[in-house]
């Protein structure tokens, strides 16, 4: 089992659902980085449940506690350790349908793998409890990206039938921060009609999905490796390991295979002395290596799998067919909180890869000027 991703920077995820705490390691931070916890605190407030219809009513104020490498509001160039205390448990909900395999769940998988050992509370290390963790430590990497210029934003394309303003909308890029307990939305007008349809499907015991996109800006070009570390390889692999997101695209992604090679191509063109592309179809990503363009991605998350309607299954033990009705406290949608998640597992993608290209120091000083 690998709970390690990163080259230059590594993120180590540690933990489960009704454990102590979870946490995660940071290393291979420059020494002197800013770690502001009123940053840190706006992004765990969007990941946050708020026990309002909308998300599980299990809330918590996940408090995010340094254990190393953070002193005086600075990076010490140490492996960073911080933990967030699980202080809302109710580990009797999940005892009565132990045996059972709760469908779209890892259960089924995680007894196969791991014999019975697992901690199945909760979900265990599959539970998206411990994106937590990732966002305190993507939180980190997103401050160090801004001192470089590089923004990262995350909107909800789409929930629930619902779509958000295109991305073309947004004059210039500048997207608008959402304020704390709204959804991360180009056009906030769409908010209420999402939360309607959420709300609707909760009431029916059932659960809604989405899209999110992401957007980073600030990029140079000539970051990446061709092949196996291209920058698409490394976000989408840092992205499927969010638990739901069960697609992903760049740029025009599959919309490609309804155009031709002379509508696909972005041109190149020169704007104030830069190499620039007239339109942005794949994504600001050539080869697997950044041009300057924004980077764009797209990723579906699927419904949240835990659902209070009777649903069909097997009693693992007795090996015999059987009917669960879930219990515990569940989001009837997960695509609002997880907008945060994406966002800060990109910002730390983006900060290894930058890394890899011009080592630790950057991170603090900035990019060589080519």
């Amino acid at each position: 089992m690998k709970n390690t991703f990163g080259s230059a920077v590594s993120l180590t995820i540690f933990g489960e659902s009704h454990g102590p705490a979870i946490g995660a390691v940071l290393d291979g931070l420059a020494a002197g980085l800013p770690v502001d916890t009123d940053f840190i605190n706006t992004r765990m407030d969007r990941r946050r449940a708020r026990g309002d219809g909308l998300s599980t009513a299990r809330t918590e104020p996940d408090e995010v506690e340094f254990l190393s490498g953070v002193l005086d509001g600075h990076t010490t160039g140490t492996a960073l350790t911080l933990m967030v205390r699980n202080t809302n448990t109710r580990s009797g909900d999940y005892a009565r349908t132990a045996a059972l395999l709760r469908p779209g769940h890892a259960d089924y998988t995680a007894f196969e793998k791991y014999e019975g050992y697992q901690d199945a509370r909760g979900g265990g290390h599959f539970s998206g409890r411990i994106t937590a963790a990732a966002v305190a430590a993507g939180a980190i990497c997103e401050q160090a990206l801004q001192g470089l210029g590089i923004r990262v934003y995350t909107h909800i394309a789409a929930c629930a039938g619902v779509e958000d303003a295109p991305l073309s909308s947004a004059a210039g890029l500048v997207m608008p921060e959402p304020e704390p307990g709204h959804f991360a939305l180009l056009d906030p007008d769409k908010e209420a009609p999402m939360q309607a349809a959420i709300r609707a499907a909760g009431a029916e015991g059932d659960s809604v999905g989405g899209i999110l996109e992401t957007v980073v800006t600030g990029l140079p070009a000539g970051i990446g490796e061709p092949w196996f570390d291209s920058v698409e390889s490394t976000l989408a692999h840092l992205l499927f390991a969010v638990p739901a997101v069960k697609g992903i695209e760049f740029g025009a992604g599959f919309g490609f295979a309804d155009l031709r090679g002379s509508q696909a191509n972005d041109a190149f063109r020169m704007r104030d002395g830069k190499i620039i592309t007239a339109t942005n179809r794949n994504g600001g990503i050539n080869g697997g290596i950044t041009n300057g363009m924004p980077i764009v991605l797209r990723t579906v998350v699927k419904p949240t799998p835990s659902i209070y309607r009777a649903q069909d299954t097997v009693d693992y033990p007795a090996r015999q067919d059987a009917e669960i009705q879930i219990k515990g406290r569940h989001d009837p949608c997960i695509v609002p909180r997880a907008a945060v998640v994406q966002n800060s597992l990109t910002a730390f993608g983006i900060l290894d890869l930058l890394s890899i290209r011009y080592g630790t120091l950057a991170q603090k000083h900035g990019l060589p000027q080519v």
